[in-house]
């Protein structure tokens, strides 16, 4: 089947082809690095990692590079630094590793590139220069600025025009703009702000605005157009609107072939905002949650539409997740087949419609279950390779049945296999009163022992 991706720039759905199949680029938005983030920040991650995965299934794993950077230098992280008594390096460089350890704990796979804006800063310089000498940017009192009115086709991803990108978005206000749409390509430093936060440029000292630097990156990485470029809805106007003026006007050629975003996700049927006090950051939910039923929870709408995060979706979420993790278990000793089902990939294959995928791996466990229940073993050895594979396309399924069901530290879990091998002994020994107690003692505990002729073992229940 076709790959076939919705396009934000032509609001359709296209047959996606690679300029290069040997060398297929993404790239997506990245983390400003100066605070935890938020669950709704992790849609993008959770959403571009399916992506990723599919175009590794598609092309091959050495034949896509997908780089997602990280903004380490903007107004909130001097503040935040100064505020903390940090270096910008230091504080920078501990939540970025926060947020990739985050983004591990949700089965997503580390980016080819992860380009850091201030490694780039001669890229940015070079890019203004060309933007001002073709016409395109000017200096004022405040730094330079790209001058909206001189695109004609400026405001075509999102369908806002000029007008729309005043004040507010990181776009700066200054008296001395030609037009209020211009927006800041270099900001020029300020008696306050710290050395490390300033460079030179031709134009005087300062440091480059944010729609820049992703224009930069990607260039720098990826190339003048690249074949996919991602992130979340609230980007699409301004930053990428912005990044294809700059990187367009500069370059003289298409930046993206492909362009897509994610919807908004809302807390209980509400925008999430720190007014609202409803800002759920993803380390407060992985304290109760696993991070592949949080995985599972976000892939269960589809990305483009909005999706409403509840504690009701993550207890369905988990519920589903267990029951194909238990039929998996039932089918987990026969092996020796290969993968042969592709209703999971034909459904991502379909602008990532990942509730069908997720409808599809359902399928495929009660495929399992029937298989275990007739003792078919070549069904069951067909079933686990499918599920496998389904599961490594969508980032479920990544443990073992075992692993999965039982959960927990490895103290913990060692403490309970202490107490199964206890209850067995008494069991040998014909302690049924002192076998009873265990079983009672760990059932109250959530703790389902099952037996069977090879031993016992257990499961959360």
């Amino acid at each position: 089947m076709t790959l076939r991706l919705f396009d934000s720039l032509t609001r359709e759905k296209r047959v996606f082809t690679p300029t290069d199949p040997r060398r297929v680029t993404l790239y997506v938005c990245g983390p400003t690095v100066y605070n935890r983030a938020h669950i709704g920040n992790f849609r993008p991650v959770i959403v571009f990692d399916t992506l990723f995965r599919l175009l590794r299934h598609t092309y091959g794993v050495d034949s896509v590079v997908y780089a997602r950077n990280y903004t380490d230098i903007e107004d909130k992280i001097i503040a935040a630094a100064r505020d903390s008594g940090q270096s910008i390096a230091a504080l920078t460089r501990r939540y970025a590793g926060i947020y990739a350890d985050d983004a591990a704990a949700v089965n997503a796979l580390p980016p080819s590139l992860t380009p850091w804006a201030t490694e780039h800063v001669g890229d940015m310089i070079a890019m203004i220069g060309q933007l001002v000498r073709r016409g395109h940017a000017y200096v004022s009192s405040g730094g330079v600025y790209f001058h909206v009115p001189g695109m004609p086709d400026y405001g075509q991803l999102s369908g806002r025009r000029p007008g729309d990108n005043e004040a507010g978005a990181r776009v700066a206000i200054d008296a001395e703009k030609r037009d209020p749409a211009d927006f800041a390509l270099w900001k020029f430093a300020k008696p306050d702000e710290p050395e490390e936060a300033i460079w030179d440029s031709p134009w005087g000292r300062g440091r480059p605005g944010w729609h820049i630097e992703c224009s930069a990156m990607a260039a720098r990485h990826l190339g003048q157009t690249i074949d996919i470029h991602g992130g979340g809805i609230d980007l699409q106007f301004p930053h990428h609107e912005n990044e294809i003026a700059q990187s367009e006007c500069a370059h003289g050629a298409q930046m993206a072939r492909f362009w897509m975003h994610n919807g908004f996700l809302d807390v209980q049927g509400e925008k999430m905002s720190k007014s609202l006090g409803n800002v759920v950051l993803l380390a407060d939910l992985l304290r109760d949650w696993d991070g592949e039923v949080i995985r599972f929870a976000m892939l269960s709408g589809h990305y483009r539409a909005p999706l409403d995060w509840t504690e009701s979706l993550l207890e369905q979420a988990r519920t589903t997740l267990s029951r194909i993790y238990g039929a998996l278990r039932r089918v987990w000793s026969a092996q020796g087949a290969q993968p042969a089902d592709r209703a999971v990939l034909a459904a991502l294959q379909d602008d990532l419609n990942t509730p069908m995928a997720l409808a599809e791996v359902s399928r495929l466990a009660s495929d399992a279950n029937a298989a275990a229940d007739r003792g078919d073993e070549a069904a069951m050895a067909q079933a686990r390779a499918d599920l496998l594979a389904a599961g490594a396309l969508l980032g479920v399924l990544t443990r073992t049945p075992e692993a999965w069901e039982q959960g927990g530290d490895a103290d913990e879990k060692a403490r309970i296999d202490g107490l199964v091998q206890a209850r067995l002994d008494a069991r040998m020994a014909k302690d049924w009163a002192a076998a009873d107690r265990i079983r009672d003692q760990l059932r109250d505990e959530g703790i389902e022992i099952m037996d069977s002729a090879g031993g016992s073992t257990w499961r959360r229940s």
